[in-house]
């Protein structure tokens, strides 16, 4: 069944919407504190996992230390005369060494990136299942382009540095500190030397870091943007060609585009100017390593071969060390593309109301209802009526006038500002999702065909339903007959990559998922606009077939609708002006008896 949709509105009535400038409200970003404590949360839950691979990277750096180590060694035998079975003693070590370092290694590399990818596939998981919980006026404000871009390019973001930055930084760090021990090892003054360059690395990340930081935020905001204005402009497509506006939307598009470019290039600038700060730290950490070795060489303390080897160490840090302050690039993208993921899913959640009310019966009504769906421009003002059960009730009104917000008030998707929508007595907004689910079902024009099967399909309103029941739901809705064409019957594929539905048959596949959640009310948001005039009589057929026995509110986008319901409410600017049946209204000759004229003789209706 389809999810409810705004159809098109927020209708104020007076304003079509041709600009995508406007501000949005985006979803919030948790703060580094916040992802920083989420992440380690996900950590300690995952304690032998991350023991075993810190274990493993410790031997793999170890392994990488070890030959330089022997290296010294030999230095120091060569020196002293002695035979050539010392080669042969160091070839056996350093090649024992290196066989078992790159074991490690692999090892290693593989349990970070699927200890990380674990963690980036729930936290996945996590953010869909928070975004299809989350109210539709929150949706609406931020923008599909924001939440696409979150669960796209910043989960490919931190994928990227699941799989490639993230063991070199581990084993980096793992290779620096214990190359640094290795060489107090040898002796204090050495690793003191190496040390040197600590603290001009650490200037250098912090000159670094909280410079970078807003760039890399501003970047990712930034092609959610211009994921937005792609997103709006391919939806509207229809709209921007009716009125001209292509060179409008791609003027906005390319300067959306032009400032992702351009904070890029920024961000790329700043990281250039860090890289000549890291060389800097690099020669001056070998140059006090130098130093200092030839006056301990001199005065006996250490040997030329210990002297070597602290400098041969220190030098192999600088590719992991660079790459360990490089990856601090790709870490803070990826730790911006994070924390947008985890200020999703730790938005507060609205508290879950009890099932302690039970609905009386099959009614439903709107009481007093008031709405705004940006606290400033009111869409509805106390519009109230009464469905009585198994009543048949259409909603008629010129675009904008209030219906379908209306239709989404009922169905519990939207909270009114003041008045409430209750379902046999109880509000909507007290039933919990599973008992609203069970009593309310709305289909809107905007239904979606799911990649799977068929009978899949179906069964995502009902997954116990058997085989027996889809076909009898089809069958209700007049669909039975061209699903029997299908080379695979219900187990034909559709959705992407597979078969591809008309409008007017996935429509029917809605419907059909109506018959088979049988909800004790049915909300029908425009639900066969999508037809067309050669199959809209069949689906209407289609609906009144679903809806039989049902208590039923229409948003009538063809007024034969509302001719056959048993009820008729007519809003205007959000207003109820006229309400009683087809007969009535057309013989009291207002508003609608104008919309009944005008759709009669397919003439435009009077504005009012």
């Amino acid at each position: 069944m389809s999810a409810g949709s705004n159809g098109g509105e927020p209708e104020n009535g007076t304003e079509l919407n041709t600009g995508m400038s406007e501000s949005r409200d985006i979803l919030p970003v948790a703060s580094a504190g916040k992802t920083g404590a989420w992440l380690w949360s996900e950590l300690r839950t995952r304690r032998l996992d991350g023991l075993g691979t810190l274990i493993i990277g410790l031997v793999a750096a170890a392994s990488s230390v070890v030959p330089v180590y022997v290296l010294g060694y030999l230095v120091d035998q060569v020196r002293a005369g002695a035979d050539t079975s010392v080669i042969v003693r160091v070839t056996i070590i350093v090649v024992v060494a290196a066989l078992l370092g790159g074991a490690a290694t692999g090892l290693s590399t593989l349990l970070i990136a699927r200890l990380c990818g674990r963690i980036l596939a729930d936290l996945r998981e996590k953010v869909v299942g928070r975004a299809l919980t989350l109210p539709t006026p929150v949706l609406e404000r931020a923008g599909k382009g924001d939440l696409l871009s979150r669960v796209g390019a910043d989960v490919a973001t931190i994928g990227q540095a699941v799989s490639e930055t993230v063991p070199i930084m581990v084993s980096s760090l793992l290779l620096g500190v214990l190359s640094l021990a290795a060489m107090a090892g040898i002796d204090w003054r050495l690793g003191l030397a190496g040390a040197v360059a600590v603290p001009l690395y650490v200037i250098a990340l912090r000159w670094y870091l909280p410079r970078s930081a807003p760039g890399y935020k501003a970047e990712r905001e930034a092609i959610a943007e211009r994921g937005q204005l792609l997103v709006d402009s391919a939806q509207g497509l229809p709209t921007v060609h009716a009125y001209r506006l292509e060179q409008r939307h791609l003027g906005e598009i390319t300067t959306a585009s032009e400032r992702a470019r351009d904070v890029s290039i920024s961000v790329f600038t700043l990281f250039t100017r860090f890289v000549g700060r890291v060389n800097r730290a690099e020669f001056f950490g070998l140059a006090a390593i130098l130093v200092i070795g030839f006056w301990l060489v001199e005065n006996g303390a250490v040997t030329v071969g210990q002297t070597s080897a602290a400098a041969v160490l220190f030098h192999r840090l600088f590719n992991p060390i660079g790459m360990l302050l490089f990856s601090f690039d790709r870490i803070q993208a990826g730790g911006a593309s994070l924390a947008r993921l985890v200020g999703v899913i730790t938005m507060p959640s609205e508290p879950e109301p009890s099932a302690a009310r039970v609905p009386a019966d099959a009614s439903l009504e709107l009481s007093d209802i008031d709405f705004t769906y940006d606290g400033t421009h009111q869409v509805l003002f106390s519009v109230g009526f009464r469905v009585e059960p198994g009543e048949r009730v259409a909603l008629v009104g010129s675009t904008g006038a209030g219906k379908s917000t209306l239709a989404l008030i009922a169905s519990g998707a939207l909270r009114p500002e003041r008045g409430a929508a209750l379902v046999g007595g109880v509000p909507v907004t007290e039933l919990p999702p599973d008992q609203l689910r069970r009593h309310v079902a709305i289909i809107s024009q905007e239904t979606h065909v799911f990649a799977g099967t068929l009978l899949e399909d179906l069964r995502l309103a009902a997954p116990d339903a058997t085989r027996d029941d889809a076909v009898a739901a089809l069958r209700t809705v007049g669909a039975l007959t061209w699903v029997e064409t299908l080379e695979d019957g219900l187990d034909t594929a559709v959705g992407e990559g597979g078969h591809e539905l008309t409008a007017a048959q996935a429509q029917q596949l809605a419907l059909a998922r109506l018959v088979l959640l049988d909800p004790a009310i049915a909300i029908l948001d425009e639900a066969t606009a999508e037809a067309g005039s050669a199959g809209a009589r069949a689906l209407e057929e289609s609906a009144v077939a679903a809806t039989a026995d049902r208590t039923t509110l229409v948003v009538a986008h063809r007024l034969t609708q509302a001719a056959s319901a048993d009820r008729i409410v007519v809003l205007e600017h959000g207003r109820t002006v006229e309400h009683g049946s087809h007969a009535e209204l057309v013989a009291a000759g207002g508003r609608y008896a104008q919309l009944w004229q005008a759709w009669e003789g397919r003439t435009p209706a009077p504005v009012q």
